[in-house]
């Protein structure tokens, strides 16, 4: 059950929203369970734009042990890194499913959302090392290893 957020020390809150915005375990703000993921975004908010890439055969990666089993998928394994901004909108989703009517494509798509998957993306980006998070993001994978990574303010323009 959720703590009353007036009873809750603010030095606790503080702290707990630190620990989310520097990569550390979400968390509830005002939880009494610190293990609760807290997500940034509602899903009716994130549900059409997931829907954008799951439509087109994306597979969604919402867990860490997800991630780690399809970046080890032998062939090649293209990520992008969804996101909520405009630059998700109007560059990146777009761009990658347009990247897909060529004749040559991944043999695997997926994708993990920024502020909604948070496992999953904290996982993610230890592959992506040593970029620094980025969201949007596209990263390829070959035969387990990162072979190129697309970051945000490459796609912003």
């Amino acid at each position: 059950a959720a703590l009353d957020p007036r009873k809750v020390d603010p030095c606790q809150q503080i702290t707990r929203a630190l620990q989310y915005l520097c990569g550390m375990k979400a968390v509830h703000l005002a939880a009494a369970e610190p293990e609760e993921p807290l997500n940034m975004y509602p899903e009716e908010l994130t549900a059409p734009m997931v829907a954008d890439l799951t439509e087109v055969g994306f597979k969604e990666l919402k867990t860490p042990a997800q991630v780690d089993q399809a970046f080890r998928m032998p062939g090649t394994v293209l990520c992008v890194v969804n996101s909520v901004c405009g630059c998700a909108a109007g560059a990146c989703r777009p761009g990658v499913k347009a990247s897909l009517a060529g004749e040559k494509r991944p043999d695997h798509l997926t994708t993990v959302f920024a502020g909604v998957d948070t496992d999953a993306v904290m996982q993610a980006r230890q592959h992506f090392l040593p970029y620094p998070p980025s969201s949007p993001s596209i990263a390829l994978f070959k035969d387990g290893k990162l072979v190129h990574f697309v970051e945000r303010h490459h796609i912003q323009g």
